[in-house]
Parts: C-alpha cells; structure tokens; sequence
C-alpha cells in the first residue's frame, strides 16, 4: 500500500522519483583537492600589525619564564659569592648557570641551517607533484577527456543510482587516484556548483551538472596516468576553462601575496 502511494503520489516525493528519472543532464560529482601551505606565507600588513600587538599583550600579561627565574637566582647566588657569605648554595653555584646556558644554545643556533623553501620541483618547473610552491594553496587538476577532447579539470565521475553526492565523491578519488591517495573531506554537503552542454547528446542526455566539494590532501601522490598538475590560483586561470575556473575560485581562499 505505501509503495503504490509513493508511485501514484502527485506529490513531491513521487515527483521527484519520476524527475530524477526524465533528467536530461548528467549528475557529476567533482572534487577539489587542496594542498594547504606546508610554510607560513608572507604576512600582510594588517597580519604584521595583530602580531606585533598580540606579542605585546603577551609580554605585558606573561610570568616569568623558568629560564629567567633562575638567571636572576644565579645573580643572587654570585653576589652572595663574592662577598663570601655563608647562605651562598654551593650546589648551585657549581652547575651551569643560566647565562651559561643560553650561550650554548645560541652558539647551536648559529650552526643550524635553514632549509631551502625552493624544491626541486621548483626548480625543474615540475607542476605534477605537491612538493613545489610551499608558500602557497596547490590545488589538484588532472586530465579528464569529454567528448573527442581533453580538458584540465579537477577529478571527477558521474554520480551512481543509490549513492549520495559525498559517496561518489569517494569513488572518484579512489578510482581515480589510487589507493595510496589520501584526503580528508570537510563537508557532507558540495562547496560550488557548474554545469555545461555537449557538444551532441550522449544518451539522451544534453549536458552535465557538476557538484564540486572540497578536501585537503593528507598524503599519497596521484597516478601519473592521469596527468597530474598541482596549480597555484594563478596557474588555474591559465589552465582551467574560464567559466569553470571561475565557479572554482568562488569557494577558494584568496592569497594576497
């Protein structure tokens, strides 16, 4: 009895049902992974200025630290020294002061050497791994070929009767990008949305309507067979259609550097 309602029901629900089957696009779920900043990007000025303010509540409203408490003790333990006083601690006169201690640790700190912020991929112009630009956002395109062509887009796959958005959007990243290829979603929902004709209808169908959502990229790297680019923002203009490269930056932090 509930099943026949459902199938005669004029309403929403029976509505929708016969809707999703009549569809003449496409269901596609796309997904755009993100490789946040691995180095802390270049300040702004408003950025330099809350620093610098923060830094100065810190040190108004701070204690002393460990370190300082004992310098000021070594202080007091010298003077009693010198002027050969019996409340002088001989145990800690004999250890290594405080000054001691932080001549030796910034004579370690002039032998440390930073590392170099510019990778080799940097250098060889290498855009089909993550490790390159760590200043900045990456975000992951691969080859995705429609129709007779192939275009840059990020990964994508048609969406499957009984899964849900968030499910192929799963598959895709398994299927696509290998079993070592490892992201975390942030949201059950999708960030943005696209959608484009074709050039001719592919079984009945005149187009596509793309879902994207969003991820971050914990580790893994991509299978070359897809043609791999990790792109800047500025990369993604030159790369990317523009229409679709614009629905893709509607959701993306800006960087202002």
């Amino acid at each position: 009895m509930l099943l026949r309602k459902l199938i005669f029901n004029n309403g929403p629900i029976g509505s929708t049902i016969f809707q999703r089957g009549r569809s003449s696009w496409d269901i596609v779920t796309s997904v755009c992974v993100e490789r946040l900043p691995v180095v802390t990007p270049p300040l702004n000025d408003i950025q330099k200025r809350f620093k610098e303010l923060l830094w100065t509540v810190e040190v108004e409203k701070s204690l002393k630290s460990d370190h300082e408490l004992r310098h000021e003790n070594d202080k007091v333990q010298a003077e009693l020294l010198k002027n050969e006083s019996i409340e002088v601690d001989l145990d800690a006169v004999s250890k290594i002061t405080a000054q001691d201690f932080e001549d030796a640790s910034q004579e370690e700190l002039s032998k440390f050497k930073f590392a170099d912020i510019i990778t080799e991929a940097d250098k060889n112009g290498d855009k089909g791994t993550y490790e390159r630009c760590l200043q900045r956002h990456l975000v992951l395109v691969t080859d995705v070929k429609l129709g007779n062509k192939v275009w840059k887009l990020m990964p994508q796959g048609l969406w499957k009767e009984g899964e849900s958005l968030r499910q192929t959007a799963e598959r895709v990243i398994s299927e696509q990008c290998g079993p070592e290829f490892k992201v975390k979603f942030l949201s059950n929902a999708p960030c943005g949305f696209y959608k484009y004709k074709y050039p001719n209808d592919i079984d009945g169908k005149i187009g596509a309507k793309v879902f994207f959502y969003y991820a971050n990229h914990n580790n893994g790297e991509v299978s070359k067979k897809l043609n791999p680019n990790w792109l800047t923002r500025k990369e993604m203009v030159e790369a990317l259609p523009d229409r679709y490269n614009k629905s893709v930056q509607s959701f993306l932090i800006e960087e202002n550097f």
